[in-house]
């Protein structure tokens, strides 16, 4: 960002592509938006609560008190009936911006004084023999505990913060995390579950966002 936070973080694991766009703030790493290449992404609400939700099947858009506003399925992706998509346009904040257009176009667009850049996170799902689409890419050990760690920097963003606004008070030490710090945690811990490691790799995990 044109204030020198970090705004669009890429890496690559192997043959799968993580795209995480944090929010312009000094003190703090919060995360509106999440794109994998194997087709599974999501965008954040300001205050942490789900925007929108895309799988290798799918897509859901929902408004600020978490009632589904669109749901679209991809061609050939899902059983039953096409959902078709309407394009979509959003804006994360001033700078930042996310069309979906298709499974293969979803652009995020960063735009700050005067110049621009774009990034394509889509992808193309292929329908296996058996009619159905492969199963998504697993996130592997580096990817699992470079999110695990982002999540314990927030919740020690917060601590900090807690501590600068009750100096001289406990309190602090016993307020909860943010809903959006919690969100993400969960999150992790699910992927977890589904992930290809061992089971001390898990505990560790657990033991940095818990």
């Amino acid at each position: 960002y044109p204030s020198g936070n970090l705004a669009i973080m890429v890496i690559r694991e192997g043959d799968q592509m993580i795209c995480t766009v944090q929010e312009d703030e000094p003190r703090t790493t919060k995360i509106r938006a999440l794109f994998q290449s194997d087709g599974r992404s999501t965008c954040y609400y300001p205050n942490g609560d789900e925007w929108i939700n895309m799988s290798i099947q799918g897509g859901q858009y929902l408004d600020q008190a978490g009632s589904r506003v669109k749901r679209w399925t991809w061609p050939n992706m899902s059983p039953g009936p096409h959902v078709p998509l309407s394009p979509i346009f959003i804006s994360l904040n001033r700078h930042v911006g996310v069309r979906i257009l298709a499974q293969d176009k979803i652009i995020i667009s960063f735009l700050a004084m005067g110049r621009q850049a774009k990034f394509n996170m889509g992808t193309k799902v292929q329908v296996g023999a058996a009619g159905r689409p492969p199963a998504p890419a697993r996130l592997g050990r580096e990817e699992l505990l470079l999110l695990a760690f982002r999540v314990r920097i927030l919740q020690l963003f917060d601590r900090m913060r807690g501590c600068i606004s009750f100096p001289s008070s406990e309190q602090w030490n016993k307020m909860q995390p943010p809903a959006y710090v919690l969100t993400q945690a969960a999150k992790i811990l699910e992927l977890c579950t589904a992930a290809d490691i061992s089971e001390e790799l898990r505990s560790s995990i657990r033991a940095i966002v818990n």
